[in-house]
């Protein structure tokens, strides 16, 4: 049941990376950034369900994230990347008179890509 949810999981966060390219290339950079940050946020569930740390929140989601950091599980560049776009969304979603621009949303979309491949690496690799 919980490699259910794991891989449930990853797809979402494929799928959502999908919606947030098709929004970039609409010039729609609030709701792309607003999709890559659930995309990675999908995956990193995964990720926590994979070591079945549970948690409760987003917040709880970047606190576990540099828990296994510090434990040598993920690696640091990828959790900072889920800090940026969990704030970058949180700032796109509740900042009134505010919006992205094509440069930075861009720059945020590898990262992301990158951030959610390796999660799938995580789960697949230890899984098999």
């Amino acid at each position: 049941m919980r490699e259910d949810y794991i891989k449930y999981r990853i797809v979402r966060a494929n799928e959502t990376f999908s919606d947030a390219v098709s929004l970039f290339e609409k010039n729609s950079w609030n709701s792309c950034i607003n999709r890559l940050y659930y995309s990675a946020f999908y995956a990193a569930i995964a990720l926590l369900l994979f070591y079945e740390i549970e948690v409760k929140s987003h917040n709880g989601v970047k606190r576990k994230l540099g828990e296994m950091v510090k434990r040598n599980i993920f690696p640091k560049n990828l959790a900072k990347h889920f800090g940026v776009l969990s704030d970058l969304r949180h700032k796109g979603d509740y900042d009134d008179l505010f919006d992205f621009n094509q440069e930075l949303t861009e720059n945020l979309i590898e990262p992301t890509r990158l951030f959610i491949s390796s999660i799938e690496k995580i789960c697949l690799m230890k899984r098999a």
